[in-house]
C-alpha cells in the first residue's frame, strides 16, 4: 500500500476560469474552435497514423429568395398634399404605378368630385398599395365637411364613397410659462391657437387678461382633442386651467352638470361662466341696435333691423356666444356669408357679413362658448365691414341688448359634491403638468 500522504488543495480560480465566468458571452466561432481544441487533444491519435489531409472548396449555390405574398398583401402610405401636386404626381409618392386609378379619377365623374376635387394643400392622404403597385385605398379628410372621402379598387372596378368622419376624443395635458408675450409662451408651450383663446376667455376679456400677466407666470391647461388616425383634427372645450405663481392663481374646471348643459368653475364650485357672451366680438362698438325702423342704407327706405351691428375691421374674430351646434354656414342672400347657431331648442343666434367662416366650420360642428367661428366681413347686403349679430328665442328676433339672459348655474348639494369628484381627477392632471413645467425650467 502506497503511504504516500494526500492532502487536498484549497482550490484557486484560474485565469481561464475567470474569463470564462465573466466573459460568458463569447463569440460562436471562438467557442467552436476552443472546442474543438478540447476534442483534438482528447481523441488525437499518435502522429505515426495520422492520416493525410487535404482540403477542398467549393462553392455551393445559395437557395433561391421566394417572396411571400398573397392577395391581401399591401403596404400602408401617408403623404401630405403639396401645392405642386397633381393627382398622378400624388400616387407617385404614395407608391402607386396604377394607370387605371389615375384614368378613373380623371373620368369618374363621382370621384372626381369627392377626390380629385378636395384635394388642397397640407391635406394628409392614406393609401393602400399592392406589392405590384396597384392602388387599393385611397382616403382624405374633409375637416370642413365632417367628412372622410374614399376610393377603393374592388375587382377590376373602382368605389368611390363618402361617410361621416369618426374622430377619436383624447385629453391632452400642456403647460409653459410667460416668458415675453402670452402669444409666443403659448407658441411655446405647443398650445394650439383656439385653445390659447378658450383661456384668454376663461379668466377675463382680452384687455384684462394680459393686463394681469407678470414675467414668469406660469400655465397649465387640460383640454379635448379630436384625432383621426392618430393626427389632430381640432380641439375642444378646455377642461382645465391654471394661471398664477405661488403667490397668486386662477384656477378653473369644467363640470357638466346635465346631459348637453356645463359650465365653468373655480376650486370652491362658484361660476366663473356665462350662458352667453355680451358680444361675439371683443371690444364692441355698435353702430346700429335693434330697432322696428331705421333707414336702410342700401335700399334708401325704412326698414325694420331686427339684430345689432359691430363695427369691425375686416378678419376680426368673431366668437361664439354660447355653446352650441352650427345649423347652417352658407351664403343667403342679404346676410351674405352666415353662420346660425343651435344653443337649445329655445335659443339661437346668427352671425352675418362673414368675410370667411374659421377652420373646420360647417353645418352639424359642435362649438363652445368662446370659440372662433368666424371672421368679420362685407359680404351680402352691406355697405361696410361689420357684423350682424342676431338673438333669437323660438326663433323670433328679440333684442339681445334688452334681454334678461338666464343667470349661471349655482350648484346645489348633490352637483356639488359630483364637482369636488370630477375637480379632483382633473386637479391631478393640472399637477403633472406643473411638475412638467416646473421640471423644464430647472
Amino acid at each position: 500500500m502506497n503511504n504516500e500522504k494526500r492532502t487536498i488543495l484549497p482550490y484557486s480560480e484560474s485565469a481561464f476560469d475567470r474569463l470564462f465566468r465573466h466573459r460568458w458571452a463569447l463569440s460562436g466561432v471562438a467557442a467552436v474552435s476552443l472546442l474543438g481544441m478540447a476534442a483534438a487533444f482528447a481523441i488525437a491519435p499518435p502522429t505515426d497514423i495520422i492520416p493525410s489531409q487535404a482540403t477542398i472548396i467549393e462553392q455551393l449555390p445559395a437557395p433561391p429568395l421566394l417572396p411571400i405574398a398573397s392577395d391581401d398583401t399591401f403596404f400602408a402610405h401617408e403623404e401630405r398634399v403639396l401645392a405642386s401636386d397633381t393627382v398622378a404626381s400624388l400616387l407617385i409618392r404614395l407608391g402607386a404605378s396604377d394607370r387605371e386609378a389615375i384614368d378613373h379619377l380623371g373620368k369618374d365623374r363621382k370621384a372626381h368630385t369627392l377626390i380629385t376635387s378636395n384635394l388642397r394643400p397640407g391635406m394628409i392622404v392614406n393609401a393602400r398599395i399592392s406589392v405590384t403597385g396597384e392602388l387599393l385605398h385611397l382616403s382624405l379628410p374633409l375637416i370642413d365637411k365632417n367628412t372622410v372621402v374614399s376610393l377603393d379598387r374592388i375587382g377590376k372596378r373602382f368605389v368611390s364613397a363618402e361617410q361621416a368622419l369618426t374622430l377619436e376624443q383624447r385629453t391632452v395635458i400642456k403647460s409653459g410659462e410667460i416668458r415675453g408675450s402670452f402669444i409666443s409662451s403659448s407658441e411655446a408651450a405647443g398650445l394650439p391657437e383656439p385653445i390659447a383663446t378658450q383661456l384668454v376667455g376663461l379668466f377675463g376679456n382680452e384687455g384684462s387678461f394680459y393686463r394681469a400677466l407678470r414675467q414668469g407666470d406660469r400655465f397649465s391647461v387640460v383640454y379635448e382633442s379630436f384625432a383621426y388616425r392618430g393626427q389632430e383634427i381640432r380641439t375642444g372645450r378646455i377642461l382645465a386651467a391654471e394661471l398664477g405663481n405661488r403667490h397668486r392663481t386662477q384656477q378653473a374646471y369644467w363640470f357638466q352638470f346635465e346631459p348637453g348643459r356645463g359650465a365653468y368653475y373655480n376650486a370652491d364650485g362658484k361660476s366663473l361662466s356665462k350662458p352667453f357672451l355680451n358680444a361675439p366680438v371683443e371690444n364692441p362698438h355698435v353702430t346700429s341696435g335693434f330697432s322696428a325702423s331705421r333707414f336702410h342704407p342700401i335700399f334708401q327706405t325704412w326698414r325694420a333691423h331686427k339684430g345689432v351691428d359691430y363695427a369691425a375691421p375686416t378678419g376680426t374674430k368673431v366668437l361664439a356666444v354660447a355653446d352650441g351646434v352650427i345649423e347652417a354656414a352658407e351664403a343667403q342672400n342679404g346676410y351674405g356669408n352666415v353662420i346660425v347657431l343651435r344653443h337649445d331648442p329655445t335659443y339661437s343666434t346668427v352671425y352675418g357679413h362673414l368675410n370667411e367662416f374659421a377652420e373646420g366650420i360647417a353645418k352639424g360642428t359642435r362649438v363652445h362658448q368662446g370659440d372662433v367661428i368666424g371672421y368679420v366681413g362685407r359680404t351680402g347686403w352691406a355697405t361696410d365691414s361689420h357684423l350682424h349679430y342676431e338673438f333669437r328665442i323660438n326663433d323670433e328676433q328679440v333684442d339681445p341688448e334688452a334681454l334678461v339672459l338666464p343667470e349661471s348655474i349655482t350648484l346645489d348639494r348633490l352637483r356639488l359634491t359630483r364637482f369636488k369628484a370630477s375637480r379632483q381627477t382633473l386637479r391631478a392632471q393640472l399637477d403633472l403638468a406643473k411638475e412638467i413645467t416646473l421640471a423644464s425650467v430647472e
